[in-house]
């Protein structure tokens, strides 16, 4: 006779079975802010209060909502601040050509430049570790 296998059902775990439960009370304030933080993050409540009880190997729960909406707040800044500076230059270049650039603007010019670009550098490397901790 072939063996049956199944193919629903809960997932195996890794680690044994859960057979300890714990009985907890909250407030009704409590509960609502835990269905709120459920329905924001799509995780259960059983999954929320484990992930935050026993710091599920070093997960962060985050809002992904309102971090992509914090994110693209960000770009569109980030793309203000690019016209502005392509503004400035085309300025700059157009007094220059007039002959009334004094080096002493072109001097801050740049050194509010370098600072903007580390700035930039330092963003796109926070952007790429939030990408790698969202990955785990």
């Amino acid at each position: 006779m072939a063996e049956f296998k199944k193919l629903n059902g809960r997932p195996k775990l890794k680690d044994g079975r859960r057979v300890k439960k714990l009985d907890i009370r909250f407030t009704q304030e409590e509960y609502d802010i835990i269905l709120a933080i459920e329905k924001e993050l799509g995780i259960s409540k059983t999954e929320l209060l484990r992930m935050r009880a026993l710091n599920d190997s070093g997960k962060i729960l985050l809002n992904s909502g309102e971090l992509i909406r914090s994110i693209d707040r960000i770009g569109a800044e980030m793309g203000r601040a690019g016209n502005n500076i392509n503004q400035l230059a085309k300025h700059a270049n157009t007094m220059k050509l007039a002959g009334s650039l004094q080096p002493h603007v072109a001097v801050q010019f740049n050194t509010l430049l370098n600072d903007y670009i580390s700035i930039q550098r330092l963003l796109e490397t926070s952007l790429r570790k939030i990408i790698q901790l969202m990955g785990k």
